[in-house]
């Protein structure tokens, strides 16, 4: 399990733009990582995505799991690559929305890693419901 201070030694993210609270489970040898992110009325974007019914923006809710992803591959990478780019989307999906008071649960699958190129699976669940899912494109930088 990562905290929020082991993620901001691994991310190069901060406010407001570290969407990670914590990692629950690393799994190497799976190719699985679990992570959430507690979506607060305090987080900047739901001053205008929509005033008077906030919902977390779905390109957010991607960038969250690129960021769960992000923490397995650069703590397995130990200290080889400083940055993971995003690189593209497949297949998102956004099934419900996001509000305050949720805990976004995303569980990250590695597809496939060729050099500093790879791919994963993401899935994102709030109280055990689908809200998004996509697959995520990415490369490693140094």
């Amino acid at each position: 399990m990562l905290n929020i201070q082991d993620i901001q030694n691994i991310l190069p993210h901060r406010y407001p733009f570290l969407l990670v609270d914590r990692i629950l489970e690393i799994d190497e040898d799976n190719k699985k990582v679990v992570g959430i992110k507690n979506v607060t009325i305090n987080e900047p974007f739901f001053q205008g995505h929509f005033p008077g019914f906030p919902v977390m923006p779905g390109v957010l809710i991607i960038e969250a799991m690129a960021q769960v992803a992000g923490c397995a591959l650069l703590k397995a990478a130990s200290g080889q690559h400083k940055l993971v780019y995003l690189t593209g989307v497949d297949n998102a999906r956004f099934r419900k929305p996001v509000v305050p008071g949720d805990q976004l649960h995303m569980e990250i699958s590695i597809l496939k890693i060729k050099g500093t190129i790879g791919k994963v699976e993401a899935k994102a669940t709030v109280d055990g419901q689908l809200v998004a899912e996509a697959e995520i494109m990415f490369a490693l930088a140094s």
